[in-house]
């Protein structure tokens, strides 16, 4: 889902803390111009999304980068994160609060779904100083820690839009997909809860099952 909510306009994508590439290359798929830049501090992950990549024919489209998101901005630009430079960036940080949830006991794991709220800043600050004037910043996290997510976005983008994504009709959002634009003062928007399954059993609604079928993009 996230990376079907990247902007159709967009040219250029950074994708923080790829993982195996799924995102980026979702949101590459369906914009066949779309160029990207995967930032990944894991190296067996960096593995897998240099193959993913390879296999799913986005080698030359794709620029899979060593990079900690939270370091030092000169050592981000070192390790290849340009500044002012993208279109689209998107993430999905580690999502648990230090101490919450079981911590992994590979340290490669526990790091992908565990972190403080100045290191969720930290990512924060690094997608604004990657962003492009005008660019977009998408984060999708767990609805419960929205508001570490949301302080930071307030500080640094404007026309916020928060859309929370709920199991099912009725439920609590458990999800929020939230996306700021660099540069802009236009105010918050908080759209309605959005369901993904339907109200019994488990198939998703229409919407999002074209979606998780490669063949929809998301509409905010």
């Amino acid at each position: 889902m996230l990376g079907a909510a990247v902007a159709a306009t967009s040219k250029s994508l950074l994708d923080l803390g790829c993982g195996v590439g799924t995102a980026a290359f979702v949101a590459m798929t369906h914009h066949g111009e779309l160029a990207g830049t995967l930032a990944e501090q894991n190296a067996e992950m960096l593995a897998l999304a240099e193959a993913n990549a390879a296999a799913n024919g986005f080698a030359a489209r794709a620029r899979i980068i060593l990079a900690d998101v939270a370091a030092k901005g000169s050592e981000r630009q070192a390790a290849g994160l340009a500044e002012n430079a993208f279109d689209s960036v998107i993430a999905n940080p580690p999502f648990f609060a230090d101490g919450a949830g079981t911590l992994a006991t590979d340290a490669g794991r526990a790091g992908s779904r565990h972190m403080d709220a100045a290191t969720l800043d930290r990512w924060i600050k690094t997608a604004a100083g990657a962003a492009a004037g005008g660019g977009e910043v998408i984060f999708v996290y767990p609805a419960q820690r929205l508001s570490p997510l949301l302080a930071g976005f307030e500080q640094r983008f404007g026309a916020i839009t928060v859309l929370p994504l709920s199991p099912r009709p009725g439920e609590p959002a458990s999800r929020v997909l939230l996306r700021g634009i660099k540069g802009s003062r236009a105010p918050l928007t908080l759209l309605a809860s959005r369901p993904l399954h339907e109200v019994t059993g488990r198939a998703f609604q229409p919407d999002f099952d074209a979606i998780f079928r490669g063949q929809a993009r998301l509409v905010w």
